[in-house]
């Protein structure tokens, strides 16, 4: 065996993003509440950065030592001379100006808010929501006070513990027993389960949506309301309703029309996923990087919100104590790499508002009549069209679009929503497929309900409108409208 060391040249192009760079691009994709989470943990974790406050002056020189608090500086010597009683005299002061908690030297340190400032911290935990009651403790409160046996009760626990978030019970019984442990028996499971389907909110525990739906109409018979013909659709015709085969539907059941109708949207009322109505859901939060709005002269004023994008800077102390050459060569290192990574924070969160603003102005100048008419009045605009008027790359305009939101005269929208490709009209006219969509809807809204129009019927009709696509391109749209076919759009 021979080993041999060779040179070879070789020729190969590379490239490498600085970290001053991926960091730009990370800012420029926070929606404007992650942003305010990144700079929150950025001021919690770099003491040279610090944050503007109204009304505090933000550049005022630390306080110089012959400056403070001359009280401060005396030494304290407690003895058994005279001199003690001035001592005490000025712990005394000093407790009943900084409070109690001054004189307990266990109890940590915690700098007071600025005059004017809010205690972000207390704040946030002040306005943290409690931990919603799960589904399983609610009805676990209800249970313990239900009497059983002891096989019945376990069975009962079992149940309760393998609901799902809606409520429903899809576990077979036969391992519900053997969940529960030994001597459990399978008259234990079924009396337990008609007792937890008992519970609050009725529905619980059902096995499918006939079951779920018969739990609550048999607890409103037991109010002495007749839901015999209720109890008779949920249990053998709910597919056809489904369908809306509502006259087959009368004619096997013996009932007219109009009670088959009145039963229907008395089981409208019912409960189908019992389970969410128990415990806190979370609602996304949606809070507008950018608002669009008209001046006095009617022209567009594109603005961020001055709190989207807060004015931070490097403490003037810092910046001090690194031109210090008396202070440890090792901490003013560290200073300096601390400053260092603020600046290019705050120059990234300043490119991302630039960068934001300007995507924007030139996004609402094509889409200028979606103001005034609504999704209807929506163009096509691919983001490469806006990156060259902007003169960045593509991805940086994706980038700047991401997760955000405008607040509009007409409402707020997703910033995505103003990119999109479209068609022509017979009249020349650019028109993108939001507002064909829009217009899809307005057909369907005002079409005749007893003779709703098919999908070949509704291309019928935009091709009256100057619109022409064709009829699965109709189709796919209606799913994505949530828009049933004709057949289930009847009304009788």
């Amino acid at each position: 065996m021979r080993l041999d060391a060779t040179q070879q040249l070789r020729f190969e192009q590379q490239m490498k993003l600085s970290p001053r760079i991926i960091q730009a691009m990370e800012i420029l994709q926070l929606p404007v509440m992650a942003l305010q989470e990144r700079i929150d943990a950025e001021l919690q974790s770099n003491p040279v950065l610090e944050m503007h406050v109204a009304g505090v002056d933000e550049e005022a020189p630390p306080q110089a030592p012959d400056e403070m608090d001359p009280r401060g500086e005396q030494p304290l010597v407690v003895d058994d001379t005279n001199g003690n009683r001035d001592d005490f005299e000025r712990l005394a002061e000093f407790e009943d100006e900084y409070g109690g908690e001054f004189a307990r030297s266990d109890t940590p340190s915690r700098p007071a808010p600025a005059p004017g400032e809010r205690d972000r911290k207390m704040d946030a935990m002040a306005n943290t929501p409690a931990p919603a009651q799960s589904l399983a403790e609610y009805l676990m409160e209800q249970w313990r006070f239900v009497e059983v046996s002891d096989g019945v009760r376990r069975a009962g626990r079992a149940i309760i513990d393998l609901l799902e978030d809606d409520g429903y019970l899809r576990t077979p019984l036969e391992q519900v027993q053997a969940g529960a442990g030994e001597g459990v028996t399978s008259a234990d499971v079924q009396t337990a389960l008609r007792l937890v389907q008992t519970l609050d909110p009725r529905g619980v525990a059902a096995r499918d949506l006939s079951e779920c739906l018969t739990i609550q109409l048999a607890a409103e018979a037991q109010t002495g309301r007749d839901v015999s013909l209720e109890m008779e659709l949920v249990r053998r015709f709910l597919r056809d309703i489904e369908m809306n085969r509502l006259p087959q539907i009368a004619k096997r059941t013996g009932r007219t029309l109009e009670q088959i109708k009145a039963a229907i949207e008395s089981i409208s009322h019912l409960t189908p996923r019992p389970g969410t109505l128990i415990g806190q859901h979370a609602v996304p939060v949606i809070l507008p990087d950018i608002v669009v709005r008209f001046d006095e002269d009617g022209e567009l004023v594109v603005s961020m919100p001055e709190g989207n994008s807060p004015q931070l800077y490097v403490s003037k102390a810092y910046r001090k104590m690194v031109r210090d050459r008396g202070v440890d060569r090792s901490a003013r290192q560290f200073l300096r790499n601390n400053i260092r990574s603020a600046q290019w924070l705050i120059s990234a969160i300043e490119q991302r508002r630039e960068t934001v603003l300007r995507v924007v102005v030139e996004v609402f100048k094509v889409q200028r009549e979606f103001l005034d008419h609504g999704r209807e009045a929506l163009k096509p605009l691919p983001m490469a069209d806006v990156a060259e008027k902007v003169g960045v790359h593509v991805a940086t305009v994706s980038r700047a679009v991401a997760g955000k939101y405008v607040d509009t005269p007409r409402g707020i929208f997703p910033l995505r929503m103003f990119f999109s490709g479209g068609t022509t009209t017979a009249e020349g006219d650019d028109v993108s497929w939001d507002a064909v969509k829009a217009r899809l809807k307005e057909i369907v809204d005002g079409e005749d309900k007893s003779k709703p129009l098919n999908d070949d019927q509704l291309a019928e009709e935009l091709r009256k409108h100057g619109i022409d696509i064709a009829r699965r391109t109709i189709a796919k749209y209606r799913g994505l409208l949530d828009i049933p076919p004709a057949r289930k759009r009847r009304q009788y």
